[in-house]
């Protein structure tokens, strides 16, 4: 459903994308992570048609983004709302615009309103609203229409613990109701959490594919043994179970705390920034 191929954009001296490519189907949920700096924003950008890009395409549905709008939803990193009118009038004006009429309209506001926890708000300024409250109001705009590409760029950042798990909740359900999505974000437990595919990025193009299993393969995880006399050590292995075993083997020094940890999402992103570092 989203193809994107070969995109480079530059601004002066910087190469925001060099060489991106991405593929996402219908259903599928990619995480987008990477670096501030590495391109996230400015391939949202291209994908949702507000940027041309140098070199490159992207497809929509087998059309470009620019005749293919009414497929795309965005939510941009900064929030884009209209201080001085109501939830429910934002929902109003972005619903007429994507084409939706009476019945339509009012039951997708309805939906939306109950999903992101909007109720009780949805006459209220958004300009007095808290950020989390902004946050799920920014989303309900660009899921009112129902696309079927979704491009979420950190749609959660700042939010709270309300917010963030109403958001989940949303895009769960819209991928199974067959929306290709790519979700940027810094925070690497929502990946797991929406058994999201993940892409790194990393000077402007994709450096790592695939799922959690095959991202975490054969990076070190950690075993902390704590002593009774405080003594804290702790030993990076890539098999934490074994490793664990032969120091308990190995000790008759009385113990108080074991902790054993494998490989996350959060030592995927720190090998990358080594290997990027180095």
């Amino acid at each position: 459903m989203l193809d994107v191929h070969d995109l480079s954009k530059r601004y002066g001296a910087v190469n925001a994308l060099d060489g991106f490519n991405l593929q996402v189907a219908s259903g599928e949920i990619v995480g987008l992570v990477g670096h501030n700096g590495a391109g996230k924003t400015t391939f949202v950008e291209i994908a949702s048609g507000l940027v041309r890009a140098d070199r490159g395409y992207v497809t929509v549905n087998g059309r470009v983004p620019a005749d293919a709008r009414g497929d795309i939803g965005v939510t941009p990193q900064h929030i884009g709302l209209y201080p001085s009118i109501t939830v429910r009038e934002h929902l109003l004006l972005f619903g007429r615009l994507a084409g939706l009429r009476r019945a339509a309209l009012a039951a997708s506001i309805e939906e939306l309103a109950v999903a992101l926890r909007l109720t009780e708000i949805m006459d209220r300024r958004t300009g007095v609203l808290s950020g989390g409250q902004q946050r799920r109001t920014q989303a309900a705009t660009a899921l009112i229409h129902k696309p079927s590409v979704l491009l979420l760029d950190e749609p959660t950042a700042g939010a709270d613990l309300e917010t963030r798990q109403a958001m989940l909740d949303v895009v769960k359900q819209r991928a199974g109701e067959g929306a290709a999505i790519v979700y940027t974000t810094h925070y690497l437990p929502e990946l797991t959490e929406l058994h999201a595919t993940i892409a790194v990025i990393r000077d402007g193009r994709i450096v790592a594919r695939g799922n959690y299993d095959e991202l975490v393969q054969g990076l070190p995880g950690e075993v902390r043994v704590i002593f009774e006399d405080e003594e804290d050590l702790r030993v990076s292995t890539t098999e934490p179970t074994a490793t664990l075993i032969g120091l308990l083997s190995s000790t008759d020094r009385a113990i108080s705390a074991v902790e054993l940890r494998n490989a996350s999402l959060d030592d995927v992103y720190r090998s990358l920034a080594v290997n990027d570092a180095s």
